[in-house]
Formats: C-alpha cells, sequence, structure tokens
C-alpha cells in the first residue's frame, strides 16, 4: 500500500518551521531528509525515524516497526499532531545523523 501524498503534506506541515526538511518518493513511499540527512520515512502513511539516541529518549514507548519486508526496524512517531514535539525531535535527531554519502 502506497502512502498519500495528503498524509506526506500533513507531515512537512508539522515540520515546517525547521529549515532544510525535504522529501524524495522512492515506490509510493517517501524518504525524510532534514539537512541532507536521512533522518526516516512515510510508509504505508506511517511516519518512521530512524532509532537515533534522541528519538529513543523523546519516544521510551514508540513501537519499532518495519517500513517494509527486510529492512531495519525503525520508530513509530505516533505524537505527530504536535508541531513543537515533531520540531525538537527532528531537530535533535538531525544533530547526530551522518550527512548521507554522495553516489
Amino acid at each position: 500500500m502506497a502512502s498519500s501524498k495528503e498524509y506526506l503534506m500533513f507531515i512537512l506541515e508539522q515540520l515546517s518551521e525547521l529549515q532544510g526538511v525535504s522529501y524524495r518518493s522512492m515506490m509510493g513511499e517517501y524518504i525524510i531528509y532534514c539537512n541532507d540527512k536521512i533522518i526516516g520515512g512515510i510508509y504505508d502513511d506511517r511516519f518512521l525515524v530512524k532509532p537515533t539516541k534522541s528519538a529513543l529518549e523523546k519516544m521510551p514507548d514508540a513501537p519499532l516497526e518495519k517500513p517494509y519486508e527486510g529492512a531495519k526496524e525503525m520508530l513509530l512517531v505516533e505524537n505527530i499532531d504536535s508541531r513543537e514535539f515533531l520540531t525538537e525531535l527532528i531537530s535533535d535527531m538531525a544533530e547526530e545523523l551522518p550527512v548521507r554519502k554522495k553516489k
């Protein structure tokens, strides 16, 4: 099941106060970047993020889910209605993630 453009737009709107947030469409799903760092994605209309130290601290009870079969588990972000929470979460994650490698 592919993710809806409406869900993507909602998440991007929630993150609109952050600089450097972008996305890339990939096989009906969306990879989310912050300052050219992959922080997670939207899979089956679920916002999943990498299980970084700061993400685990902010969401200690978040379920681990696979975005697709064979993928590494990621944290399900359930508090998507709080713009303040999402902004802080993604900002902190972006500080600790490495810059993606150029091809």
